[in-house]
């Protein structure tokens, strides 16, 4: 596979390779393997580099001694986390900029440093007044707006745990997991704007306050403008509504505290698509520290860029984004509106008129852009723009190549990152200034000890393995909240002491990784581990083909068979063909491509792939509803219609079957 060098980016210049320098390493090889042999002056380095000041020292880097499933780090350690991420850019810039917002409707708004500090102060004020105190549980439910970043801060600051939700969750949604957390307070806004269109909010807010006891406030953000009056006991009788902005203040600042390095900062609940969604839990110092790291590492952010990522605050790209990137003392961006709305271009619009120079979006974005005319920028818009980011899934080669020659004209590398919500960011990424292929990524990040593993354990290159991690990391997930031995089950019960991330990767003989997807989505045809993504690769090279998702189905044959289902293309004269004369050329076409084994069963043409709102397949549920069997929790899942059109597939392939047995 041949490989690319971005042109506008130089490696020496970049702040990777100025550590790498700086602390006497040859090579990045030379740094993850001393970051590996001496976890405790790498990470000592690293807290340098971000500036992360201490109230209290740490008096010991890392303590083992209940087990690399436990890891202590910086122990003894206190440190004021907001006055690390707003309250010493605030002094020292105080009318820099710190958010910009922008509406779905094209509503603008920005933040000072000066003024987000206040702000926090205020809201942080407020908290204490109601009663909320250290320990105790605050649930946001909120759009991507400036205030679910002041109510993280605000909680931070005296010591609560803030739990971010998905926008897009429904009552049943917010109930179950405010119950299994037992927040204290809810904090909703009264709604949001999708596509020009009104979401409310509130109705499923109040809702879920009837089925949760434990909630003592509901605090209400006015976000549509309409005016709030705020409804004492409505929902139970011990659940009292405030308007966010006149919440009541006892005392004009909070008392400054310094918590330890190890407290709960954020539970952050997974999106439960099967079984129980797990409450993964975040430190006051891991997570803030991981996620500066990656954003200085991996995507080479200083504190004069501008970063956005196009996602919702309930995943983890969102608390990411305000956590390391206010930690460097960048600006952040938030957009609460649709990438396509209202044409392809919005997208670009954004990044121009606010100047920004990181952008992250999802694969599946850029093959929905791919689709539609009008989203390639032109190259005013995305002048300040350095640097692609990528998470959530496998790239194909050809939208990839569309995002690097096309949209950044072979100037701006894709930062492929991949990690999960219980590492805390990422596990492998790109570097900038580093030569890269498609949808693959340079390796691991620094202090990430990652490896490739066969069935035995051993390292593997060459070959698709088990993606894993051999030494603990202060991002990960302090365990599931309340649940320790799902935790232990889902990570470390494969290999002794040894983290199994879940997904299939591969090092290429150039040193390249690529991500397969994840392993329990593996397809086995005919004794023949294939990765959906293989599937999908192939079907997308196909010109008529915008997206892919491929699933195993029960074969007697064969074990397993594949089904695929696939988007066309707009406007192409040859999709007005009669669909069995398609889906036959396509079936031809992957065979070209992967085998005449490996030629899936069926192919289904569909309007739409059943996703979650940031862009994620789930191939999980497209399977149980293709079947007929549990489809488990849909409630973070964008567009439920499609899921029903899989179902309906499905339904009348078992028909047909059943009239031929007949």
């Amino acid at each position: 596979m041949q490989t690319y060098q971005a042109t506008g980016c130089e490696w020496r210049t970049t702040q990777l390779a100025q550590f790498i320098a700086r602390h006497g390493d040859r090579d990045l090889d030379a740094l993850r393997e001393r970051a590996a042999r001496d976890p405790r002056r790498f990470w000592d380095q690293v807290l340098d580099a971000i500036d992360l000041r201490w109230v209290r020292p740490y008096r010991q880097t890392l303590d083992l001694s209940g087990g690399v499933m436990w890891p202590k780090w910086f122990v003894g350690g206190r440190l004021d986390l907001v006055d690390n991420l707003v309250g010493k850019h605030a002094r020292a810039t105080p009318t820099k900029i710190a958010i910009r917002w922008e509406g779905d409707r094209g509503e603008l708004r920005t933040i000072s440093y000066a003024e987000l500090a206040a702000e926090v102060e205020r809201v942080a004020a407020g908290l204490r007044a109601l009663g909320v105190g250290e320990g105790d549980r605050i649930a946001l439910y909120l759009p991507m707006i400036p205030e679910a970043a002041v109510m993280m801060l605000a909680a931070t600051r005296i010591g609560a745990i803030f739990i971010p939700f998905f926008s897009g969750y429904g009552a049943d949604s917010v109930a179950q997991r405010v119950q299994d957390c037992d927040a204290r307070l809810l904090v909703c806004a009264n709604g949001y704007y999708r596509r020009g269109k009104r979401v409310d909010m509130l109705a499923d807010a109040r809702a879920a306050v009837r089925e949760c006891p434990s909630l003592r406030h509901l605090v209400i953000v006015d976000r549509l403008g309409t005016g709030l009056r705020a409804q004492e006991g409505e929902g139970t009788d011990d659940c009292i509504e405030f308007d966010y902005r006149r919440l009541p203040v006892s005392v004009s600042t909070c008392p400054l505290t310094a918590f330890p390095a190890d407290q709960t900062l954020m539970l952050i609940y997974t999106s439960g698509t099967t079984g129980k969604p797990k409450g993964v839990v975040h430190t006051h110092a891991g997570f803030p520290v991981k996620a500066a790291q990656d954003l200085m590492m991996a995507f080479d952010l200083r504190a004069d860029d501008t970063l956005m990522w196009v996602t919702d605050m309930g995943w983890l790209m969102g608390p990411w984004m305000v956590y390391g990137g206010l930690m460097l003392g960048a600006t952040l961006v938030f957009y609460e509106g649709t990438p396509d709305y209202p044409d392809a271009g919005r997208l670009w619009q954004v990044v121009e008129r606010h100047g920004v120079t990181h952008f992250g979006l999802s694969p599946t974005l850029v093959r929905l852009l791919m689709a539609n005319e009008g989203s390639v920028p032109e190259p005013a818009a995305i002048e300040r723009l350095r640097v692609f980011g990528s998470t959530g899934e496998a790239w194909n080669e050809a939208p990839w190549l569309w995002l690097y020659e096309q949209v950044g004209r072979s100037r701006r590398p894709i930062i492929n990152y991949s990690g999960g919500t219980e590492i805390g960011g990422g596990i492998l990424a790109c570097f900038p200034g580093l030569p890269q292929k498609p949808g693959s990524f340079n390796g691991p990040i620094p202090g990430v000890a990652a490896d490739v593993m066969d069935a035995d354990g051993r390292s593997l290159r060459g070959s698709v393995g088990e993606l894993a991690i051999r030494a603990p990391w202060p991002g990960m997930t302090n365990g599931f909240w309340r649940d320790p031995a799902r935790y232990r089950e889902a990570y470390w019960s494969v290999w002794p002491d040894v983290w199994v991330h879940g997904d299939w990767a591969r090092v290429d003989e150039e040193g390249h990784w690529f991500v397969h997807g994840r392993s329990d989505d593996t397809i086995k045809v005919a004794g023949k581990r294939v990765g959906p993504a293989d599937f999908e690769s192939a079907l997308v090279s196909h010109p008529l083909v915008v997206e892919a998702v491929a699933i195993g189905v029960p074969d007697e044959i064969k074990g397993e068979a594949v089904v695929c289902f696939v988007t066309l293309a707009d406007g192409a004269a040859e999709a007005a063909r009669p669909w069995p004369d398609l889906e036959a050329e396509l079936v031809e076409h992957v065979g070209r491509q992967l085998g005449k084994p490996l030629r899936p069963a069926r192919v289904h043409r569909v309007v739409a792939i059943p996703k979650t709102r940031n862009g994620k397949t789930v191939r999980r549920v497209m399977r149980g509803a293709y079947l007929g069997t549990g489809l488990g929790d849909l409630s973070s899942i964008e567009n439920p219609g499609a899921i029903d059109a899989v179902g309906a597939l499905g339904r009348a392939v078992r028909e047909a079957a059943d009239a031929v047995q007949a």
